[in-house]
């Protein structure tokens, strides 16, 4: 192995978008007069802060491996010109950036993109415009629908996410450039921060788009909440629109406790079946870990943790991007183009295991259905799961009342822990509660693996004219400790996807599929196999007010009876892949 090289750091350099906006970029790149190929990554979060320079790549190692990593503080951000609204200057932006930077004279004219969250979207948006210097991309912990998946999953908004993080990172974070355009001040700094320390309060702000802080500094956060179905402001930002014109391979990483795990997965997928090129199609890679919203995580995630060998340190990821890197920009044969494409973390047994395809193609596609006795509310009911049809069984019926939402504990969540932190927990404490119904399995008499996607089939009424209807599929260990594996949501009017809006019937039994995404985890011989159902988890999502009215306009509240059937006629179940291990 040749010894490292000698790092030359080159701060602030101007470049220039085709609209004239000067954007700031600084350079790490071996210290000689030979040519390089460049990483980039475009960030939101201050090129020279640890989210830029560090939580997404190494810079000084990546440069001494020869590597011209250029890291830019895209449009609107920090040091750079212009104004910043989310996704839809990335796509031209991000073409003009990769194409300066395979124009320098350090470069070798291949370019290579890296970074997590906002960062991998600069790196599909800048995909879709298929700059030709453009080789490869990392985008890890990012979605593939700006949509579903980021401002909405499921019908339900994201106040969670979307709320901590305009008002955070996106807002408060860029103070010095607001401030330089004049259009935040000091003072409002101050109000700004304030509200940011009370993010609980701010949660409960009714209306949703009334809420005053962001106003004139986050116009997108009120237009994402008057756009809540798929239409044009949202397609032409989609990067599955594009899938099947991208023609670059991808390092796709994420998470099981992600928010945006969904889209990690889709990526990866849709890529691998529709890529525009050969090279696409067969250079996806996904990998997943245990793992939380993060730029570099740790083998704890909420209060579980999975073992040493579980960390982004341990498993050396940034030595895995730039070694998929060394193949893509160098021309290596490095063992990256024969590996098996698909690399996971199987919790429960805590292992890391390669696959050579997703969805796994053994896995058995098992229904456990639900039963009780109509007394299923609460951990200390009568709701049972099992592979067993139901026939003539009573419904469980339980009150929604959006003054008093099921709390959200743990999950995929982003992006400030201190009051919405991500991850595993025991969900006892929310299993107690009469709004949440509690079904669960025997103890299993053998290890269980389910590894892929998860789903469940409701049939349930409501008094309502709309509401939500939450899953959770949880692990139940010998003790009792219930530690949440994967969730989804699903908004009454919104229940056929891709479709617009419709409210219910009151009292009218209607069919809905709720999406808990992915999941790899081993239930264990002993362990119980659990599903909890309600109508809300807040503030991960926005409560249903019950009314039927626009989203985001309600300032009060209705009570909403809901009713879960399980029969012959309404066969309610939750779908596990079942990965055979004998």
């Amino acid at each position: 192995m040749a010894p490292p090289l000698s790092v030359k750091f080159e701060p602030n350099i101007p470049l220039m978008l085709r609209d004239g906006t000067i954007t700031y970029v600084d350079v790490f790149r071996p210290d000689t007069p030979d040519k390089y190929p460049a990483l980039l990554g475009r960030t939101p979060c201050g090129k020279a802060g640890p989210s830029g320079r560090y939580g997404h790549m190494d810079p000084i190692r990546a440069a001494s491996l020869g590597f011209a990593v250029v890291i830019q503080d895209v449009r609107g951000r920090h040091s750079s010109d212009g104004e910043f609204y989310p996704f839809v200057n990335e796509i031209d932006d991000g073409y003009d950036s990769v194409e300066w930077a395979a124009n320098q004279s350090w470069c070798t004219g291949k370019v290579g993109m890296y970074g997590v969250s906002y960062v991998g979207a600069t790196q599909w948006l800048a995909a879709k415009s298929s700059p030709p210097s453009l080789s490869a991309i990392a985008p890890g912990f990012t979605a593939s629908d700006y949509h579903e998946g980021w401002a909405w999953r499921g019908g339900a908004f994201e106040l969670g996410f979307n709320l901590s993080w305009s008002m955070g990172h996106l807002t408060a974070g860029n103070w010095d450039n607001l401030s330089r355009r004049m259009l935040l001040g000091p003072d409002q700094l101050k109000r700004l921060i304030a509200s940011k320390d009370r993010l609980t309060d701010r949660f409960e702000h009714v209306p949703l788009q009334d809420l005053p802080e962001l106003r004139g500094l986050a116009q997108y956060y009120y237009d994402w909440l008057v756009h809540p179905e798929y239409d044009s402001y949202w397609q032409r930002i989609s990067i599955e629109e594009s899938h099947s014109q991208i023609s670059v391979p991808g390092l796709n990483y994420g998470g099981w406790f992600d928010t945006f795990l969904g889209g990690t997965i889709r990526n990866f997928s849709r890529m691998r079946e529709m890529g525009a090129s050969e090279a696409a199609r067969k250079g996806q890679r996904l990998l997943i870990g245990p793992w939380v919203h993060s730029g570099l995580p740790t083998n704890v995630s909420g209060d579980y943790a999975f073992g040493y060998r579980s960390a982004a340190a341990e498993l050396d990821l940034y030595g895995l991007i730039l070694r998929y890197y060394d193949h893509w920009l160098k021309d290596q044969d490095n063992g990256v183009a024969d590996e098996q494409p698909v690399h996971i973390f199987v919790m429960g047994d805590n292992v890391w295991r390669f696959e050579d395809e997703w969805p796994l193609r053994r896995a058995e596609e098992v229904n456990y259905y639900l039963h009780s006795g109509g007394r299923a509310n609460t951990l200390n009911g009568d709701g049972s799961l099992s592979r067993e049809e139901p026939h003539h069984e009573p419904t469980d019926v339980y009150a929604y009342n959006p003054i008093d939402p099921v709390p959200t504990r743990g999950g995929g969540l982003c992006c400030d822990p201190a009051f919405v932190p991500p991850g595993a927990y025991d969900q006892r404490p929310i299993e107690i509660r009469p709004d949440v119904l509690v079904y669960t399995t025997p103890p299993l008499e053998k290890d269980t693996e389910v590894t892929g996607p998860v789903t469940v089939t409701l049939y349930a009424s409501s008094s309502a004219t709309d509401t939500d209807f939450t899953a959770k599929l949880v692990d139940v260990d010998n003790c009792g400790c219930a530690m949440n594996v994967a969730d989804g949501i699903v908004r009454a009017r919104y229940r056929l996807p891709r479709r617009p809006g419709s409210l219910i019937q009151p009292g009218d039994v209607y069919e809905y599929t709720i999406d808990l995404w992915a999941t790899s985890n081993v239930f264990k011989r002993g362990h119980s196999i659990r599903l909890d159902l309600s109508s809300s988890n807040f503030p991960k999502y926005d409560r249903n007010a019950n009314t039927g009215a626009p989203i985001g306009t309600d300032a009060g509240f209705a009570y909403a009876l809901q009713t879960v059937h399980h029969s012959s006629d309404y066969p309610s179940h939750l779908k596990l892949p079942i990965v055979p291990r004998d």
